[in-house]
């Protein structure tokens, strides 16, 4: 028996941007649910965030997400088992208000899990945690030292895997805790990893800077062989170009095919600029594609005298070698957790 595995979708996110939203919904119309009929797949396993507000929500996202998502699972009789996550529920400390509940009763075959809950699929047990907090903490615990099931899948702050590219997490529960599991799959931390037997499995699209050049999408996996299969999501909105007319002639850089800027976010690293006149040119055919947003890197400014700040590199990693730089006796790991935090909580918009 095969499933279709998928998390960390944050419906609403990025203040929910209508660019946001018809990059999710071509994802899904043209990737996703292709795949799940090519394959002949009937379950599917969410592994928390689907929401990414925690105490709203907008109509309009809400609707779009129906249309292009929950919709179609129901159009296609396909099973859903989904798990609670963090973004998921407007407490802090328990699961019991929680956004799927609220906003999905009217679809019989989408079943929230809110508390641990073993699954049994094609004669497979696997063991679904949802986000564990305060109130569950013990709970939780317990069906996992109990648990029977050799899979084990959640929504999991563990110590040491990295929440995005080159931001490793120093908080959440230690991996020893999952040892006696042969397959752990989780959501929460949306870049791809895996040590030994604990695996996150990244989430399907890409939401902000962090997430350049980062593969993303979702996964097949195969209960009985236990394989699982990554599909890419072959779409991005985030780019960067590089900009250089050192050693180029003028029609090759009038004649750059930028049409791949259309409703995108882009980032131009100047290399060289010996011709203003031909900059502007480019960056005015640029534009003319209709990109989201436009950024230019080319005066580097520094924060500090020895703090070097290269733009190419994303807002997590800048903080990290700001806080790294500082003279303080202060826990610098704690202190980059707390700024991690407070930019992803702003991107987000949640209070």
């Amino acid at each position: 028996m095969k499933v279709a595995i998928i998390t960390d979708q944050h419906f609403g996110a990025r203040n929910d941007s209508l660019h946001f939203i018809e990059f999710y919904e071509k994802f899904y119309r043209d990737t996703f649910f292709p795949r799940l009929l090519k394959e002949k797949i009937d379950t599917l396993l969410i592994l928390g965030d689907t929401f990414d507000r925690r105490k709203y929500v907008n109509f309009y996202s809400l609707q779009r997400a129906k249309q292009m998502f929950f919709d179609k699972l129901a159009e296609h009789n396909i099973t859903v088992h989904m798990l609670v996550g963090n973004h998921d529920t407007y407490y802090k400390n328990t699961n019991d208000v929680n956004s799927p509940d609220l906003l999905l009763e009217d679809y019989d075959n989408i079943k929230t899990i809110v508390s641990p809950t073993t699954l049994n699929l094609g004669g497979q047990e696997i063991l679904m945690m949802p986000w564990i907090c305060a109130e569950n903490y013990e709970e939780s615990m317990k069906s996992i030292k109990d648990s029977t099931a050799p899979i084990c899948m959640g929504h999991f702050e563990i110590q040491g895997f990295q929440m995005y590219r080159g931001a490793p997490s120093h908080d959440g529960l230690d991996m020893s805790i999952f040892s006696k599991f042969d397959i752990v799959f989780s959501g929460h931390y949306h870049h791809k990893s895996k040590k030994g037997n604990i695996q996150y499995l990244g989430n399907p699209y890409e939401l902000t800077w962090q997430d350049y050049a980062d593969d993303r999408g979702f996964h097949i996996f195969d209960v009985k062989s236990q394989k699982l299969t990554f599909v890419k999501n072959p779409n991005t909105i985030f780019h960067r170009i590089s900009y250089d007319d050192k050693d180029v002639d003028t029609k090759t850089i009038t004649d750059m095919d930028l049409t791949p800027y259309k409703s995108a976010y882009v980032k131009v690293i100047v290399v060289n600029k010996t011709n203003p006149y031909l900059f502007d040119v480019f960056i005015n055919n640029l534009h003319q594609m209709g990109p989201i947003d436009v950024t230019i890197a080319e005066d580097i400014a520094e924060l500090e005298e020895d703090v070097d700040i290269d733009q190419t590199e994303d807002t997590t990693t800048i903080l990290n070698k700001y806080v790294d730089n500082l003279s303080t006796d202060l826990d610098k790991d704690k202190l980059k957790t707390i700024l991690r935090e407070m930019y992803v909580d702003a991107l987000n918009g949640d209070d």
